[in-house]
C-alpha cells in the first residue's frame, strides 16, 4: 500500500491465503493559511487491495473529518476545505479505513494517521500588558534600569525566525533608551530633573525575524515619571517679615505664618523652623503646621508695650529628610528675619498682688483699716484708678472701701462665733485724668457705684481679700447636756450621780480648759459635792437625803483664757424610788410631797371620790337657754395701723342670737356688718348656704345651718354646743380663735404665765397657776 500520493502492489498467497498488510503510512504536512480558490490537496489513501475497479470505499474519521477535511471515497484524495491556522490547532489525528463498496465490509483494520501544520510568519509580536507605567528617581545616572518589557509572538519559535523579536525605541530619545534582546529600558540622559520635567512618554517597538525586512512588528507606550529627591535646598519667599500682635495676647496666641519653600515635594519638602537668635528668642516660639510646610510664631511669655514694644526673630528652616548622596548640593536651609510690633492695648488696673490675706481681731473697733490695696494703670497714660467692693461678696455689709485711697475699713463689728473667714472681692476700675466721682459714690461703694464713675467701665480689675476674724474669748462656758439627772431614794453618801461635760463658743489656741465648782451660795451644800476632774467632765456625788424630792444645783463653770468668762448651768436632779437593782420606779412629784402616815388605800378613797364629784358637776343641758348663762363672743378686727379702740370696728354678736331684731337699729346708730375677709374658711360650709342675698341673710342661714347640723350629729355631746361664727372653726386655715373646745382637749396646759398678768388675774392665777410657795428648794 501507498499514501501521501501514491500507493504500493502487492500479491496473495493463495496457499497461504494471507493478506499482506495494505497500509504505509507518513505523516501529511501542510502549510497553513492557504488562501487559494479551490480546497488544498493534503494527501491521498490508497490500498494494494484497490484494483482501481471501484470496489473499495475510502472512509475517513477523526478531527476534523467532515468539517475541515474530506476524502473521496473512490481515489482516496484527500483535501482541506478550511483555512488552516497553525495558531489555532497545530496538527490534527485522522482514522482512515478501507471497505467493500457492496458488503461494507473492512478490507483494512483502521489506522490512525497525523496532519501537521507548517509555520509562517503570519504573527507580528504583542505586548500583552502595555501601555506600561514606571517610574524613575530624578537625577539617576545613566543605565539606570525603569523597566523591562516582554512582547510575545504567537507563531513557532522552532521553526524559522518566524517568533525572534528584537526590541527598539521609537519615541523617547535621547532621554530613554531600550536593550534590542531584554526589552530593558534605561535611562541614557544624565541629570533629569524633576522640577524641570516630570512625565515623559516612550513608544518601544518589537519586531520579528530578527528584526530583518518583512518582519512583522508590535508597539507599546510607556509613561515614565521622574520620582522626587531632596535636590532643592529651602529659600523662605521674604527675607523680611512684618507681624504685630496686641499686648493681651495670651500665651500660645498665634503672631504669624512664615514660608521656606521649596521646589521639591512630599518628605522632601517637609520643614523644621527655630530661632537661632534675636531680642524675642525667649518671648515667642516657632513650631510646624500640621502639614511640616509652615513656620507657625506663638506667643511664649506675657506681653507688655510699655516695656518692650518690638522684638527681632532670626529664624531658619531646614529640611528634615536629607539624601546622604546630594549633600554636596546643601546646605539644606535658609534664614529670614521676623519682625514683631507689640500693639498697645488699654488694660484695665493691675493690683499689686491678685489676692491678700488679712487676721483681724474679732473685737477691732469699727472704722479699722483693715488692708490697703493699690493697683495702677498699666499703660502709659497711667490714669486715676477708684476702688470699691463688689456687692454679692460682702452682702451684710461689714465692711467700706475708700475709693481713693484703697483703705479696707470696718463698718460693723465682727463676730467670729457668727462669720469666721469674709472673702471679699474688690474692684478697682480705671478713670480718665478729668474723669470724676459721682457723690452717690461717696456712701458705701459697691459695684454699681462703678457705673457712675467717668472712664471706660469696661476697664476694670479684681483681688480678692481674705479676711480672718481672731477669736477673742467673749463667750462664756455652758454645760452641753444632762441639764437633768436622778437619784434612787436608797442612794448612799459618795455615789456618783452624773458626769457633765462643758462648751464655750470660743475657740482659744491653748485649748479648751474649764474649771467647774458649786455656785458661792452653795458651797456648803450639805447634799451633793462637785469635784473637777482637771480639764475632763465633772462629777457629781450624792450626799445625806433630805426630805425634798427635787433640787436645783447651779453649777459654775470658768474658762481659762483671758479675760476670764464664767457662765452658771442649773442641773435639776430628782429623787426618785428604786427598787433593788436601781430602776426607777416613780419619779412622781405629787407622790413625795403625801404625808407619811396616809396609806395608799386611803389614797386610792380620796381619787375615788373626786371622780364621783365630777360626775355630779357635769352639765345636763345641751344649750343654753338663759340670757344669764349666754356666752357671747364678738369678732374684733383691727387694721394694721391705728390709735387703739377708735380703729376696732366690732361685729354684734347678739343679733345672731334674735334675728328678728337684727334689722331694728336704733336711731342715729349703723351696725356695720363685717364680711368674712377669707372666702370660706370652713371646708365643712357650702357656699351656697353663705352666699344668701342680703346684709343678714348669710349669717342667719350660716347659723340656721350649723344648730341644724348639731340637731342630726348623733355623736355631739350632750351638755354643750359648739357653734363656728364668721367661718372661724375646725377646718379653718386660720384655725379656732374660741376657748369653747379647750375641754376636748387632752394635753396639759400651762397656766403659770398667769401669775405674770397682774393683780386682775389673780384668782385665776390662784386657781390654775403654780404657787411660788410650792417651788422646790434650789438644793
Amino acid at each position: 500500500g501507498g499514501g501521501g500520493g501514491g500507493g504500493g502492489g502487492g500479491s496473495t498467497s493463495a496457499r497461504l491465503q494471507r493478506v499482506k498488510r495494505g497500509w504505509v503510512w507518513n505523516q501529511f504536512f501542510v502549510l497553513e493559511e492557504y488562501t487559494g480558490l479551490d480546497p488544498l490537496y493534503i494527501g491521498k489513501l490508497h490500498s494494494d487491495m484497490d484494483k482501481g475497479d471501484g470496489s473499495i470505499k475510502y472512509i475517513l474519521n477523526g478531527e476534523g473529518a467532515g468539517t475541515t477535511f474530506t476524502i473521496d471515497d473512490g481515489t482516496g484524495d484527500i483535501h482541506a476545505i478550511q483555512r488552516l491556522d497553525r495558531e489555532v490547532k497545530a496538527q490534527y489525528v485522522l482514522r482512515a479505513q478501507a471497505r467493500n463498496r457492496l458488503t461494507d465490509r473492512p478490507l483494512e483494520p483502521e489506522s490512525q494517521f497525523i496532519v501537521k501544520i507548517q509555520d509562517i510568519n503570519d504573527n507580528e509580536p504583542r505586548f500583552l500588558d502595555g501601555p506600561y507605567q514606571a517610574s524613575v528617581p530624578e537625577m539617576s545616572n545613566i543605565g539606570t534600569p525603569v523597566i523591562q518589557l516582554t512582547a510575545t509572538d504567537a507563531d513557532d519559535p522552532a521553526y524559522g525566525n518566524s517568533a525572534r523579536v528584537v526590541y527598539s525605541i521609537l519615541e523617547g530619545q535621547p532621554y530613554f533608551s531600550v536593550d534590542a534582546k531584554t526589552g530593558v529600558v534605561r535611562v541614557s540622559l544624565a541629570d533629569m530633573d524633576r522640577e524641570t520635567r516630570e512625565n515623559y512618554t516612550v513608544v518601544i517597538q518589537a519586531k520579528d525575524m530578527g528584526g530583518q525586512l518583512g518582519g512583522l512588528a508590535g508597539t507599546t507606550t510607556v509613561n515614565i515619571t521622574l520620582d522626587d529627591v531632596n535636590d532643592n535646598p529651602p529659600m523662605f519667599d521674604q527675607r523680611l517679615y512684618q507681624m504685630s500682635i496686641p499686648e493681651v495676647g495670651p500665651v500660645g496666641s498665634v503672631v504669624g505664618r512664615i514660608w521656606a519653600r521649596d521646589r521639591d515635594v512630599g518628605v522632601n519638602a517637609e520643614m523644621e523652623y527655630s530661632i537661632i537668635d534675636g531680642d524675642g528668642r525667649d518671648t515667642f516660639d516657632i513650631s510646624t503646621d500640621p502639614t511640616n510646610l509652615f513656620g507657625i510664631i506663638t506667643v511664649k511669655r506675657p506681653l507688655d508695650f510699655e516695656s518692650k514694644p518690638s522684638y527681632t526673630l532670626k529664624v531658619e528652616g531646614a529640611n528634615t529628610h536629607l539624601d546622604p548622596a546630594l549633600r554636596h548640593r546643601g546646605p539644606f536651609k535658609d534664614v529670614t528675619i521676623v519682625h514683631v510690633s507689640v500693639e498697645d492695648v488699654d488694660e484695665p488696673p493691675l493690683f499689686d498682688t491678685p489676692a491678700y490675706y488679712v487676721e483681724l481681731s474679732e473685737d477691732a473697733e469699727i472704722g479699722t483699716v483693715v488692708k490697703t490695696v493699690s493697683a495702677r494703670d498699666p499703660d502709659a497714660a497711667n490714669n486715676t484708678v477708684r476702688y470699691s467692693i463688689e456687692r454679692s461678696s460682702d452682702p451684710e455689709a461689714f465692711f467700706y472701701m475708700e475709693i481713693t485711697s484703697g483703705a479696707l475699713i470696718t463698718v460693723r463689728s465682727l463676730d467670729r462665733e457668727e462669720v469666721g473667714w469674709h472673702n471679699i472681692t474688690i474692684l478697682a476700675m480705671e478713670m480718665s485724668r478729668e474723669g470724676e466721682t459721682h457723690s452717690s459714690c461717696a456712701s458705701r461703694v459697691n459695684a454699681s457705684c462703678i457705673l457712675y464713675l467717668a472712664g471706660n467701665p469696661t476697664q476694670i480689675s479684681s483681688a480678692q481679700v481674705a479676711v480672718r476674724v481672731l477669736d477673742v474669748n467673749d463667750n462664756p462656758p455652758s454645760l452641753t447636756h444632762y441639764l437633768e439627772a436622778y437619784v434612787c431614794d436608797s442612794a448612799k453618801a459618795g455615789q456618783l450621780i452624773q458626769t457633765v461635760a462643758a462648751v464655750d463658743r470660743d475657740e482659744p489656741l491653748a485649748g479648751q480648759r474649764f474649771e467647774f465648782r458649786l455656785s458661792p451660795e452653795t458651797v456648803n451644800n450639805p447634799n451633793f459635792t462637785l469635784r473637777d476632774n482637771q480639764g475632763g467632765p465633772d462629777r457629781q456625788s450624792y450626799g445625806s437625803r433630805r426630805s425634798s424630792t427635787v433640787f436645783y444645783l447651779p453649777i459654775f463653770i470658768s474658762d481659762g483664757e483671758q479675760p476670764v468668762h464664767t457662765g452658771t448651768s442649773t442641773m435639776t436632779i430628782r429623787v426618785c424610788s428604786c427598787d433593788h437593782e436601781g430602776n426607777v420606779m416613780s419619779c412622781n412629784a405629787e407622790a413625795y410631797t403625801l404625808p407619811a402616815s396616809l396609806s395608799r388605800g386611803a389614797l386610792i378613797a380620796i381619787l375615788a371620790c373626786i371622780f364621783v364629784l365630777l360626775g355630779e358637776l357635769r352639765p345636763a343641758k345641751p344649750f343654753l337657754c338663759d340670757e344669764e348663762e349666754n356666752v357671747h363672743e364678738n369678732i374684733v378686727r383691727y387694721d394694721d395701723e391705728g390709735g387703739g379702740e377708735e380703729d376696732t370696728e366690732a361685729f354684734d354678736i347678739g343679733a345672731m342670737w334674735n334675728p328678728r331684731e337684727a334689722h331694728h337699729h336704733p336711731p342715729g346708730k349703723v351696725r356695720q356688718d363685717m364680711l368674712p375677709e377669707i372666702e370660706s374658711l370652713s371646708r365643712y360650709v357650702p357656699q351656697a348656704i353663705v352666699g344668701g342675698v342680703g346684709g343678714d341673710s348669710n349669717v342667719h342661714g350660716y347659723v340656721l345651718a350649723k344648730l341644724l347640723d348639731a340637731d342630726m350629729d348623733a355623736c355631739a355631746p350632750p351638755y354643750d354646743s359648739l357653734q363656728t361664727y364668721a367661718y372661724e372653726g375646725e377646718g379653718s386655715v386660720a384655725e379656732s380663735l374660741s376657748s369653747l373646745q379647750s375641754g376636748a382637749s387632752n394635753t396639759d396646759h400651762e397656766y403659770d404665765y398667769l401669775n405674770d398678768w397682774g393683780p386682775r388675774f389673780k384668782k385665776l392665777a390662784e386657781m390654775y397657776g403654780v404657787l411660788e410657795t410650792n417651788a422646790a428648794p434650789m438644793w
